[in-house]
């Protein structure tokens, strides 16, 4: 059974009708409800284009099919980085992380293998609430590619900037700039001298990742 609610499985199917209407599709194997359930269950679960396939009765191309559309949809859909920071400003924070999403990939794939995770992947960023809750991620690019690196260039780091937003993130982002405040090991010369530093709220980094509902 697929453990994502009923509501996300209706919204995305709405997302799907919209698009087969702007398109003029002509009739489909599977309605729109089917395709988003079967698009949801390969993103959940990690089932292989051919399970899909068998599961819901359709070729396995034409499920490969049907997941490549309907992520492009909901893509389309997800607000971009300045519509996710509306609102925020001056005084608010958000918590800044990077996450590998792992891939099937050989080792010739030297541009998605991240050394810090030791496995291919692609590198995601993610702004969330202080709650935890996911306001915007980041287009995905090689896992390679290190954190900090990512975020400047997506905007990130110049758009918190530019709203004086405070950024809480953990040490692969420091040097990022004024707005942004890292956690670091504080060490200790002698009992006068301490490094100083500013430090994120303990565990901040991996609820923002922590994987959502859908």
């Amino acid at each position: 059974m697929l453990d994502v609610p009923h509501e996300l499985v209706e919204h995305v199917s709405w997302l799907l009708y919209e698009h087969r209407q702007q398109i003029n599709s002509r009739w489909r194997r599977l309605g729109c409800f089917k395709q988003a359930l079967l698009t949801l269950a390969h993103l959940r679960k990690n089932e292989t284009f051919a399970q899909l396939g068998a599961g819901f009765g359709v070729s396995e191309a034409t499920a490969w099919r049907y997941v490549d559309e309907t992520v492009e949809v909901i893509a389309a859909w997800a607000p971009g980085l300045r519509e996710a920071l509306v609102g925020l400003g001056e005084g608010d924070f958000v918590i800044l992380d990077g996450t590998l999403i792992s891939t099937d990939r050989i080792a010739a794939d030297e541009p998605y293998y991240s050394m810090k995770h030791r496995q291919h992947g692609m590198n995601v960023q993610v702004i969330a609430r202080p709650d935890g809750t996911p306001l915007w991620f980041s287009r995905a690019t090689p896992g390679r590619t290190h954190d900090l690196t990512a975020a400047r260039a997506h905007g990130v780091i110049e758009a918190c900037l530019t709203r004086q937003i405070l950024i809480l993130a953990d040490r692969a982002y420091q040097g990022a700039g004024a707005t942004v405040r890292t956690r670091t090991t504080t060490t200790t010369s002698s009992p006068s001298t301490t490094s100083s530093s500013t430090a994120t709220t303990p565990g901040s980094g991996p609820r923002a990742n922590a994987p959502s509902p859908g």
